[in-house]
């Protein structure tokens, strides 16, 4: 039943399955189902130039699923999506240009200041107490300062 099924599956089929994917997507956004209904798609546009056993068009379908894996990593990790907080889980990224005068001097490239509530590890020049440095950019949990 499944066999006879699967032997008269043709291009408007392929086509179908690519539209109720790309609707999945749209019901549950996460850019999975996208790249399914794509490679359907491509199956049935191929199928409209090439007639092919159903076999070569399911083994072609995988084949372009899974070559769309590393083709989605790749374009979601160069596609930043900026938020409405851009600094959440990034807080010393927010004290870059912000100028402290330092409690404690810096000594051999390393000191600490007090921001608010919270002891930040500072990197930069060594400076006495009681000078005035401002954070050029954040390393992690260090923020990197020169003298002002």
């Amino acid at each position: 039943m499944l066999i006879e099924y699967l032997s008269t599956i043709g291009k408007w089929n392929w086509l179908i399955l690519s539209a109720a994917f790309f609707v999945l997507e749209l019901l549950a956004p996460g850019a999975f189902m996208m790249w399914l209904g794509l490679s359907a798609l491509l199956i049935g546009i191929i199928s409209f130039f090439v007639d092919w056993p159903w076999q070569y068009q399911l083994v072609a379908f995988a084949v372009f699923a899974l070559a769309s894996i590393p083709l989605w990593r790749r374009f979601a990790h160069r596609v930043e999506r900026p938020g409405d907080q851009p600094f959440l889980n990034r807080r010393a990224d927010a004290f870059v240009g912000r100028e402290f005068t330092l409690e404690k001097p810096i000594v051999s490239g390393s000191g600490t200041v007090r921001v608010d509530d919270t002891i930040w590890r500072l990197a930069g020049p060594d400076c006495p107490g009681g000078s005035r440095v401002k954070v050029v950019r954040a390393d992690a949990a260090t923020l990197v300062v020169e003298p002002v």
